[in-house]
């Protein structure tokens, strides 16, 4: 009788898949290359055939199945293949033995960081902080709800199909949406976007109305943007009292403290972006604000860089400042020398950034509406004041097909992505009713990519090459092409965003149901959820070790190498420990050149490859694109200057530099670094649970 059922350790009976055997028995045989690959389904045949004779009126357990597997290994006189089998299958228990202990229950075979990471920030939990609900209940609890949002267009939508699809979605790791939406979907929070932008008005009312608003949308689990540009400078008249103004930076410690109390109710830390107009008369206080240790921690910062500035630093020349209350000249300041000033603090504390706020304008949709004067806290997110956003991203890892992009997947894959992030602003709980107008009257998403730097491994291509820069060219391509015709798509249905008439969608007589689609994001923890690399980031290490939980360190192998060193036969647990020193493979003997040409890590990268592949994304994306320019310790300042020169020069609408070691705290350390010798850290790169990739300090991978 044949075998049609197995029963699996919870209990539950699935149907049994011959298939995973063969799977199973195939990469024990490529990883000792005992025999021929092709023998896995002649011994899947045999073990098959003795399980239906022996489970002829029962059901086999899962370690019933595998016992069986190992004995006809060996009866076959293949004991190095039995014996890859035994210890793949001990490394497994090892694994859900640690979920266990993790405490939570994984049908969906996630990574143990991952689970982790759901537990700490996703997961529904009781009144006494214990978890209830697993990662399957959580994708199907934000499928359920998103699918609601149908019915306002159609009474009679089959929401059910449309939850099972995004559940499809969500649970293949194909499509992930933004934190708070898996958080908050479903539950009494509701709140689902991830960034937002508040004004700051020129008084206290004004200032102080931004300090609530922030608190209400850190405690619902949004990050916030600011321009604190309007703010009168340090010095200048109150009129009101006769008194002395003390200027935005004195402020913005309000909002660092206030952020540092609300911790966004446990789930995850706050994090602002602040920006200051390069012509404000307190911008060299602003650009050295980070001088002092642990000021402004819960800011990133970025001097808002115009045009102007740029054509005065080209001419070594001077430009103006500004004072914002009165609109009228108050000085001037040499070009040449803040800008040494920006970089050399740059390469100091990896702030500021720059944000060139007349390339971002001009790609702003609605300038009918309003200019944009900031971005959310990691730069992706340009917005009006009052305006926010909720961001998805798609997993490349899962769209490359025999060495090439799978088109059809993912076409398919962006457009349930796009109607599945414009439900999500119609089932939206808004923290204040002017974000709720303004979102609601551009509407606009921000659909991006993840798992980009798996992708190129996958076909074989260097992150820092002209091919890698063409793959990029490729796939940011199809994202825009797509994601504008699923919008279009949509407006056909349910119509136009409201703030249509007037905007650069009506003067190209193209009809858009989003004012933006497409934001290249950092991606952060739910990159390590679907198990890829962050964003466009390179990887970080080929081999590390992860912090997972306390008392707890999990050794972790890019899974693409794993599998490469493996079918090039130089796999060895000693060879992953001596790349594990340093991270990277370019002083790792035993491979092959082109092994190690393809498997670069961010600081084997130069800079300027960096700025490249942004700059390529930056053509294709509607918003903007978070991208760590990643350098070496020993980075000179003059590196510094030489890629924010060439980003203006690129088009980037921001740019975001990190030199390793520049600041004290870090959630990455690299093994072969001096630095880990000086504090006295492990041998081995370290990194924390919620790494993923890109600017390694607690603030930046928000």
């Amino acid at each position: 009788m044949p075998l049609d059922k197995i029963r699996k350790r919870d209990g539950s009976v699935v149907p049994f898949e011959g298939a995973k055997i063969a799977t199973a028995i195939r990469k024990a045989i490529e990883e000792v290359k005992e025999c021929e690959p092709s023998r896995a389904e002649e011994l899947t045949r045999e073990v098959v055939g003795r399980l239906e004779d022996r489970f002829a009126t029962e059901i086999p357990s899962v370690e019933e199945v595998q016992d069986l597997v190992e004995d006809t290994l060996i009866e076959n006189e293949l004991p190095r293949t039995a014996k890859s089998y035994i210890l793949y299958r001990e490394r497994r228990a090892e694994i859900r033995r640690t979920k266990d202990f993790i405490g939570v229950k994984d049908e969906l075979k996630l990574t143990v960081n991952a689970v982790n990471v759901l537990k700490k920030r996703y997961l529904l939990k009781d009144e006494e902080g214990q978890v209830v609900e697993t990662p399957d209940e959580m994708f199907r609890r934000v499928a359920r709800a998103v699918a609601e949002a149908d019915r306002a267009y159609d009474p009679g939508a089959d929401t059910a199909a449309r939850e099972e699809e995004f559940y499809r979605l969500m649970v293949s790791l194909d499509f992930l949406p933004n934190s708070p939406t898996l958080m908050n979907a479903g539950t009494g929070v509701g709140q689902l976007s991830a960034c937002f932008v508040l004004p700051v008005e020129d008084s206290i009312p004004g200032i102080f109305d931004a300090v609530k608003y922030m608190a209400l949308v850190h405690k619902s689990g949004g990050g916030t943007g600011f321009s604190f540009s309007r703010l009168r400078p340090r010095g200048d008249v109150v009129q009101s009292t006769m008194g002395i103004a003390s200027g935005p930076i004195s402020f913005m410690r309000i909002f660092d403290v206030t952020t540092e109390i609300i911790r966004q109710g446990g789930r995850r830390r706050g994090a602002n972006m602040g920006i200051l107009r390069c012509d404000h008369p307190d911008i060299l206080d602003f650009i050295t604000a980070k001088d002092q240790d642990g000021f402004l921690s819960n800011f990133n910062l970025s001097v808002g860089i115009s045009d102007e500035f740029m054509q005065a630093l080209e001419k070594d020349d001077v430009y103006f400042l500004r004072n914002p209350r009165s609109g009228a000249v108050s000085g001037t300041l040499h070009a040449r020398d803040v800008f040494n000033l920006i970089v050399t603090q740059a390469w100091r504390t990896g702030d500021p950034g720059l944000v060139f706020m007349d390339t971002i304008n001009r790609g702003n949709p609605t300038p009918h509406i309003g200019e944009i004067e900031s971005t959310n806290p990691c730069g992706e997110q340009p917005l009006l004041p009052w305006e926010s956003c909720n961001l998805g991203s798609i997993n490349l890892k899962n769209m490359v097909q025999g060495g090439r992009w799978d088109r059809e997947r993912l076409a398919s894959t962006i457009r349930a992505a796009v109607h599945f992030l414009d439900n999500v602003i119609d089932i939206n709980r808004w923290p204040l009713p002017d974000t709720e107008r303004m979102t609601l009257g551009n509407r606009k998403i921000g659909l991006g990519v993840m798992g980009f730097a798996d992708a190129l491994l996958l076909m074989g291509i260097p992150y820092d090459s002209e091919e890698g820069l063409q793959a990029a060219e490729d796939i940011a391509g199809i994202l825009e092409e797509e994601s504008h015709q699923a919008s279009g798509e949509l407006a056909a249905e349910r119509g136009l965003f409201p703030n249509y008439e007037g905007s650069v969608w009506h003067r190209q007589g193209k009809p858009m149901r989003n004012a933006t689609t497409v934001t290249i994001a950092p991606t952060g923890t739910i990159s390590i959820i679907a198990g890829c690399s962050s964003g466009i980031e390179p990887l970080f290490a080929i081999s590390f070790v992860r912090n997972v939980i306390e008392g707890t360190q999990l050794m972790e192998i890019n899974p693409i190498f794993e599998e490469t060193a493996k079918e090039h036969g130089f796999y060895s647990n000693d060879l992953m420990m001596d790349i594990a020193r340093s991270g990277t493979l370019q002083h790792v003997e035993g491979m092959g050149e082109d092994v190690r040409r393809t498997f670069v890590t961010a600081f084997d990268i130069a800079p300027e490859w960096h700025v490249r592949m942004q700059a390529v994304f930056q053509q294709h994306c509607d918003n903007a694109v978070s991208k760590t320019i990643n350098f070496a310790s020993d980075a000179s300042i003059d590196d510094i200057e030489e890629a924010y020169r060439m980003a203006y020069d690129l088009g980037c609408k921001g740019i975001t530099v990190y030199r390793y070691g520049s600041k004290r705290e870090q959630v990455l350390y690299l093994g072969s670094d001096s630095l880990m010798r000086l504090l006295e850290r492990p041998e081995y790169t370290m990194a924390e649970a919620e790494y993923a990739g890109g600017c390694p300090t607690p603030l930046c991978f928000f």
